[in-house]
């Protein structure tokens, strides 16, 4: 793919995924054009006086939630990357229909606005938290992605093609633990909810190249889940604080112990990479299965959970992932 002919846009680009896209976008592949679609002109102006200011960059103030201004900022693009979203579990719990509106008519609006303005690929950010989902979060994330993946149905003879990746916990994103966590460092004591808790984990530098490599091998209908490492919640708190007592307060509302990326069900349509998994669609033969001959399936009974992961990160290993948010002015708030 020769991105200096691209022009591509994200929405919730000044989010934590959304910065460290622009960024490695534009020093590392230089689109023609490269639009930030968000809501937030605070946030806008911060990444200009941050640097974030280059002749090829663009500014646009916008909600996923108004199609029209979709459309007008979708003119004459070639790519788009959904990662707009309200993801705080706790605020999503307490405000439903605000997370329904932004999570999944939000997502509706996308698509409608990439097939009236003619756009290539559509790209939408998932999470581990829409399989077997236990939170409203999570279920309309799950939404979100099968409305992404089913739109290939729409676009019919045209051009436009929707995919999803799908990843676990993004070290330091806004709604880390690790923060939390420095943060209550100074005290002694750290609050966990459960000592058997186990998660994904994944660095957002990590997690934005995975979205770059998908983009350019997406046909459309998949859904793309990377193969990343879990830890034990008692090792990310050991890595942190190495000394600090460990306080259980339980788990919370819509917290699940374990997570996974992929279910048992979706295992039957799933193909396995060297670094990945493909999820095709179950229900549409006439669209997403080009990977066919490209993996192997995977056994009966298979499901990829944080706490049956062949990969684990040792206390060492999570010290080095974390070591870059040390001196950094995390934004705190409650953990996906």
């Amino acid at each position: 793919m020769n991105w200096n002919e691209k022009v591509v846009l994200i929405t919730g680009g000044t989010g934590s995924f959304g910065k460290k896209f622009v960024e490695i976008i534009l020093n590392e592949y230089r689109p023609a054009k490269l639009i930030v679609f968000s809501r937030d002109e605070l946030k806008q102006h911060e990444m200009r006086v941050a640097g974030f200011n280059q002749p090829n960059l663009r500014y646009f103030i916008g909600d996923v939630r108004d199609v029209e201004r979709l459309r007008r900022a979708m003119h004459g693009v070639d790519i788009v990357v959904h990662a707009a979203a309200l993801k705080q579990v706790p605020a999503c719990e307490y405000n439903p229909m605000e997370a329904i509106k932004t999570n999944i008519l939000g997502s509706s609006n996308v698509v409608d606005a990439a097939l009236d303005a003619g756009v290539k690929q559509v790209l939408a950010l998932s999470t581990d938290k829409a399989v077997n989902p236990v939170n409203l979060y999570g279920a309309t994330k799950l939404a979100a992605e099968k409305l992404f993946v089913q739109s290939n149905s729409y676009a019919g003879g045209m051009a436009t093609r929707f995919a999803c990746v799908r990843y676990g916990n993004v070290v330091g994103s806004r709604g880390s633990v690790v923060p939390i966590f420095m943060q209550q460092r100074s005290s002694g004591r750290l609050t966990i909810t459960d000592a058997r808790m186990t998660r994904f984990w994944l660095t957002l530098e990590q997690s934005v190249r995975f979205v770059i490599s998908r983009i350019e091998q997406m046909h459309g209908g998949e859904v793309f889940v990377p193969k990343i490492p879990s830890t034990k919640i008692v090792d990310l708190a050991k890595a942190i604080a190495p000394d600090a007592k460990l306080e259980v307060m339980g788990i919370r509302p819509g917290e699940k112990l374990h997570e996974v990326l992929i279910s048992e069900d979706e295992a039957r349509s799933t193909l396995e990479m060297d670094d990945m998994f493909v999820v095709q669609p179950s229900g549409a033969l006439w669209f997403g299965h080009e990977w066919q001959e490209c993996g192997k399936p995977l056994p009966d009974g298979f499901h990829y959970a944080s706490d049956n992961n062949p990969q684990w990160l040792n206390v060492d290993q999570i010290r080095q992932m974390v070591a870059p948010f040390e001196n950094k002015n995390l934004n705190i708030a409650p953990e996906e």
